[in-house]
């Protein structure tokens, strides 16, 4: 079986999230987008939305490769973005997507034009390709439209499905594949549905939630979430688990806990957050404000804000 190798330096630059702010100060291991001299008007900044996208950048022994993870929700927020940051698409090694949520897939329209020539390979849970909705309380319906496999297809996108965890780079990232539940607090989302065999059926669990995990040298585990439908600390888990590697550095991504339906989970999750005791935390997108704050609160020395056009930087 393969195994995660340990990596020297592990760059992750938040290309779409929810939120952006040009004034958060750089650090050590933070390189923040910020206002440039010169005027104002009409200049071209990063576009912020309820999505979230991530330019992830691994290095070792010297050699360097990236991957995309996640493409954010507009048709033209994605390519925008990373045409600011001087990111190519084409060069990406591969296409990871944590869900098949249209928040996390519709970017992908914007970039078909930039992949070039080569079949870029794009890593997906197979039920990534389900139609989804919310229904809420009141019976309203929040449709969510999954990727379309033909169109994938046709643009030159070579999908591989995996339920399994997958290896990227030599061994050098891994892609969790479904993730085991574990804790008694992370209970899925009750009003989620999928259509399968042509029939709507509940679908809480999002079993093709994943996440994307480097093992940096010396320091631990560094675990990149979309959204964290399977529960932040399941995802933990299991990437220790299936690793083998205890100790966690980094974790950075959506958490999922904002709305009343995750909100009573906001405790547990922060308790066994300061258990895993990670020397940096970044919550974003669906995290939710009263998780955030919460985090910030109780592991002020992690907690860092996200903000798109950002770049953690972490080295062995």
């Amino acid at each position: 079986m393969a195994e995660l190798k340990e990596v020297d330096r592990i760059e992750i630059t938040i290309v779409i999230d929810n939120a952006i702010d040009l004034l958060l100060p750089n650090k050590a291991h933070v390189r923040r987008a910020s206002l440039s001299s010169g005027p104002w008007r009409g200049r071209r900044t990063f576009i912020a939305e309820h999505g979230f996208s991530a330019w992830v950048k691994v290095s070792t022994q010297g050699h360097t490769e990236s991957v995309l993870f996640d493409a954010g929700l507009s048709e033209n927020g994605l390519a925008h973005n990373l045409d600011l940051l001087g990111y190519k698409v084409n060069e990406a090694h591969a296409i990871v997507l944590s869900h098949g949520h249209a928040d996390h897939t519709t970017g992908l329209v914007g970039i078909f034009g930039q992949l070039g020539p080569r079949r870029m390979p794009l890593l997906l849970h197979p039920d990534a390709f389900l139609e989804r909705k919310v229904v809420l309380a009141d019976g309203h319906e929040i449709m969510l439209p999954p990727p379309e496999r033909n169109v994938l297809q046709s643009e030159g996108i070579e999908l591989i499905e995996e339920r399994a965890p997958s290896y990227l780079l030599g061994g050098l990232l891994m892609v969790t594949g479904q993730i085991h539940r574990s804790t008694d607090f992370e209970t899925g989302f009750p009003i989620h549905y999928a259509r399968r065999n042509h029939e709507w059926t509940p679908d809480p669990w999002i079993h093709d939630d994943q996440a994307l995990v480097a093992h940096l040298r010396g320091k631990g585990l560094v675990i990149l979430t979309g959204c964290g439908h399977a529960g932040v600390i399941n995802t933990v888990r299991h990437a220790q688990t299936v690793t083998g590697v205890k100790d966690v550095y980094a974790i950075l991504g959506g958490f999922h806990l904002t709305g009343p339906i995750f909100q009573p989970r906001i405790a547990p999750t922060v308790a066994a957050l300061k258990e895993i005791a990670p020397k940096v935390i970044v919550p974003g997108h669906c995290t939710g404000w009263q998780a955030i704050q919460a985090i910030a609160r109780e592991m002020p020395d992690a907690f860092e804000p996200s903000s798109a056009g950002s770049t953690f930087s972490f080295t062995a």
